[in-house]
């Protein structure tokens, strides 16, 4: 089976490497760190088709270490311990060359996978690269993060995507055969999104779909081809998740259009309709929030129809609650707090809950003071009272900040009406 024209294409140095020149340019970091032979542990985030796996292993190859790939997808955490112990007994090791352990998709290993690396990467068992299209900062596990250093990828720029259309075109032997030219390369340009990945692919698809010789590549014919074979939904790939990016971002942003679209696209692929019910609960409880509670419930009535009906009938329930959900109110306040709260526990550690509000199911405990002073809200009017919850310390601090909707104004109000300046929901 031929292979893809991109992967014809991948370079095998950085003088080849396509973009990035902020840190693979001459003197950027990364190419300094390279040719000294001597590389830390490092994440590459960055939009599809930017030259994360191209350059981990274009890393690999001029260090002349071994190299081991791992996806976060389908790799677990015995698939993780295998692969530490090979690098133990890689030939290079003991000389002072770590092997190289490539992460693709890094953002989605679990707590407990990510856990799994962290001694090896702290005493240089192995090189960690990472790549990641997700913020590291949400997805990746600090102690892991503070081991390895990051370096942010661009789509790539117009001139970018030009020199690498004229190197296919130029030195691809199968382009070379079919006489390629370039008349015009806008709409190559516009679908790439910046992806190279993308661009070759269409470039790829385009001459195939062409028996003239030489095949000249103009606008009309790319928009041509393009609507008659549209780019085929791998729901094992990337595209499985730039599509489920763009429906949930289609929803966040309030415009049901798209996201219908969105849905019909991974409905015709044949997308797992679990995962998508899934993605509208969590869309219910991250984006539309406190705003509409309503959301939420009708979320879950869509997940349990769906796995009841199966397709096609499933399509219905998705997309009344993707309608529903697009058009609601939307409110991240929930979301934006427990972030907050999980942050402020990292830092203050423990705290001690205070003994009023502890349990005192022995003597013992009561003689110790648990449970003494509490105040049971509901023997007070309006069954409020106001006391202590905060561990010592924390007793200012504020984590839900209400946002401007109908649901959470009247949800401040009460607070408002309870705590007044003690608590003061006003704070932003």
């Amino acid at each position: 089976m031929a292979q893809p024209l991109a992967e014809r294409l991948r370079p095998n140095t950085l003088d080849g490497f396509v973009g990035q020149k902020h840190i693979v340019g001459e003197d950027a970091i990364l190419r300094k760190m390279v040719e000294s032979g001597r590389i830390l542990s490092f994440i590459l985030w960055g939009p599809p088709g930017t030259g994360k796996t191209t350059l981990a292993r274009i890393i690999a190859n001029k260090l002349n270490r071994p190299f081991y790939t791992l996806n976060a997808v389908s790799a677990g955490v015995k698939d993780v311990r295998e692969v530490i112990e090979k690098a133990k007994s890689a030939p290079l090791f003991n000389s002072g060359g770590s092997p190289i352990l490539f992460i693709d998709e890094i953002h989605r290993f679990s707590k407990s996978q990510q856990d799994s690396l962290l001694s090896a990467v702290e005493t240089g068992t192995v090189t960690l690269i990472g790549a990641t299209t997700e913020n590291p900062s949400f997805e990746v596990i600090r102690p892991l993060l503070s081991r390895c250093q990051m370096y942010v990828l661009k789509s790539l720029e117009k001139e970018d995507l030009l020199a690498l259309l004229e190197h296919a075109v130029a030195t691809d032997e199968t382009l070379l055969r079919r006489g390629v030219v370039l008349q015009e390369t806008d709409a190559l340009l516009a679908h790439s999104g910046g992806d190279a990945r993308k661009l070759l692919n269409v470039l790829e698809l385009v001459v195939e779909g062409d028996s003239t010789s030489p095949v000249v590549i103009t606008n009309e014919k790319v928009k041509q081809r393009i609507l008659l074979n549209p780019a085929a939904y791998d729901k094992d790939g990337e595209m499985h998740y730039d599509i489920i990016s763009a429906f949930i971002k289609s929803i966040r942003g309030s415009d049901p259009d798209a996201a219908l679209y969105w849905l019909a696209r991974m409905i015709e692929g044949g997308e797992d309709p679990a995962f998508i019910a899934r993605r509208l609960v969590i869309s219910a409880s991250e984006d539309v929030g406190l705003a509409n509670p309503n959301a939420m419930l009708l979320a879950n009535a869509a997940f349990d129809s769906v796995m009841k009906l199966g397709w096609p009938e499933g399509r219905i329930p998705l997309a009344e609650a993707t309608v529903y959900l697009a058009t609601s109110p939307k409110s991240n306040s929930a979301y934006m707090a427990i972030n907050q709260a999980l942050e402020l526990v990292r830092e203050t550690g423990n705290r001690p809950v205070p003994l009023h509000l502890r349990n005192a199911p022995t003597e013992l405990m009561k003689d110790l003071g648990y449970s003494d002073g509490y105040k049971y809200s509901h023997d007070y009017p309006g069954h409020f009272v106001r006391q202590q919850f905060m561990p010592d310390g924390l007793t200012d601090t504020i984590l839900w900040k209400p946002q401007e909707n109908a649901v959470e104004a009247k949800m401040k109000e009460r607070m408002d009406s309870c705590w007044g300046e003690y608590k003061n929901y006003n704070k932003k």
